[in-house]
């Protein structure tokens, strides 16, 4: 088997939440334990970080394997989905997984013939637990695929669990308020092992004391901290492990900070051995380190061309904060989203947004992507008109040969509309 074939094997032979939504979805450890059985109990070998939240995670969880590994520790991260490659969401030190070694799984995979019937997710969160296992990780950090109290990943009974924050998303699957959102995501708490909370949020703060009083779980909520956005990170200037300078743009992560500092020390409380110059190194260095990309990526500075992998209300509130009043001249904004999400009060955000507009609406080149015809129809319900152009990077061509000086290009809506940039890129 290639490793194309071995790709191919895991999109086209099993169900896949990126490409069929919401009947891919499958709730339930059963499955997850079964498999997990079968491959040795392979997440009991190295302690773990588990990570939830609405947004946010992605970014806390590769802060936090970057600052690990600068400390010295040998670092597993999984995380999803992936921008451009598969092997993007199974890292290793920031190194991804080896093609041979996915090509191994799957072929040991279907040599079992065990009766079960995995999604992607189910079987992927395995590969990435024994792989962890084989290369003898000191530590892993975690990321929920959707949810947390039936997500795939909820098997392992890690060392801290942190929940970042909690918005309205995959309201037909979690929830359709925060409280029974905040509920789902709960659900990671484990007995007796402390649990950060990201943002202290009115809503949800007593979903989460209750269920950690439950639990016997101590429960700290991330102190705010202050950052000064400059063009080349954001500064913070007074935190424990002194003056810090973030490599990650974008308002939204003042707050990832605080969740990321405070699961630092409360990971130093428990005997990690955690210097300032890890801390400083590792968030300064994220990117390179672990290989993260799409959160207020600057693609270009002339015309300056940023990309941002926000995709529901919570992120789109980031990137409205970020934008209103900031912009020069014009901003050229490129659209595209997924078809089974309730777009409409990003769509009423992105008409809040306090700049002179010229839109393009795209569409992700995945089976899920919202056609770009249907989305300007919508659009144009908030007061909101522009150009369809449905392959994001003519979308872009066009915005940047009609951008001044002083205009800028943002690109966002979905993961999977920033991995056709990416991919095109990569050819």
């Amino acid at each position: 088997m290639t490793y194309q074939e071995a790709i191919e094997f895991l999109y086209n032979s099993l169900p896949v939440f990126q490409r069929e939504g919401a009947t891919a979805y499958k709730p339930g450890l059963a499955t997850s334990i079964a498999l997990d059985d079968i491959f040795g109990n392979p997440h009991r070998r190295y302690p773990t970080i588990h990570i939830a939240g609405t947004n946010g995670k992605g970014s806390t969880a590769h802060t936090l394997a970057a600052v690990l590994a600068r400390a010295g520790y040998k670092v597993g991260l999984y995380t999803s989905p992936h921008i451009f490659d598969f092997r993007e969401r199974i890292r290793v030190n920031g190194r991804k997984i080896a093609e041979e070694a996915v090509v191994d799984f799957v072929e040991r995979w279907r040599g079992l013939h065990s009766g079960l019937t995995p999604s992607f997710f189910e079987l992927t969160s395995t590969m990435a637990f024994e792989y962890f296992a084989r290369e003898g990780v000191d530590v892993a950090v975690i990321e929920t695929g959707l949810g947390g109290r039936l997500d795939s990943t909820n098997i392992i009974t890690p060392v801290l669990s942190i929940i970042t924050n909690i918005s309205l998303d995959h309201t037909g699957l979690l929830g359709d308020t925060p409280e029974k959102i905040a509920f789902e995501k709960a659900g990671i708490i484990k007995p007796g092992v402390p649990v950060v909370i990201g943002e202290t949020q009115v809503e949800t703060a007593p979903v989460f004391r209750r269920k950690a009083a439950e639990e016997g779980a101590p429960i700290e909520f991330a102190a705010p901290v202050d950052g000064r956005i400059t063009d080349a990170g954001i500064i913070y200037e007074t935190t424990p492990y002194g003056r810090l300078s973030g490599e990650l743009r974008g308002e939204c992560q003042i707050k990832n900070t605080a969740t990321i500092l405070c699961a630092l020390r409360r990971l130093e409380n428990a005997g990690w051995h955690i210097t300032p110059q890890a801390v400083a190194e590792g968030m300064a260095n994220v990117c390179g380190d672990t290989g993260l990309m799409g959160r207020w990526t600057t693609l270009r500075t002339k015309p300056l061309t940023v990309c941002d992998t926000g995709h529901n209300i919570g992120g789109w509130d980031y990137i409205a904060s970020q934008l209103s009043g900031k912009v020069g001249g014009r901003l050229h904004l490129i659209v595209g989203f997924v078809n089974d999400k309730d777009i409409s009060a990003i769509l009423r955000r992105i008409s809040e947004i306090d700049a002179e507009k010229c839109l393009y609406f795209s569409a992700p080149s995945v089976a899920r992507g919202l056609d770009a015809d249907e989305l300007a129809r919508r659009a144009a319900e908030f007061g909101l008109t522009g150009r369809t152009v449905p392959d994001v990077n003519e979308a872009i061509a066009m915005a940047t040969a009609d951008c001044g000086d002083d205009d800028m290009i943002l690109i966002a809506g979905s993961n999977f509309l920033i991995a056709d940039i990416v991919m095109q890129g990569q050819k």
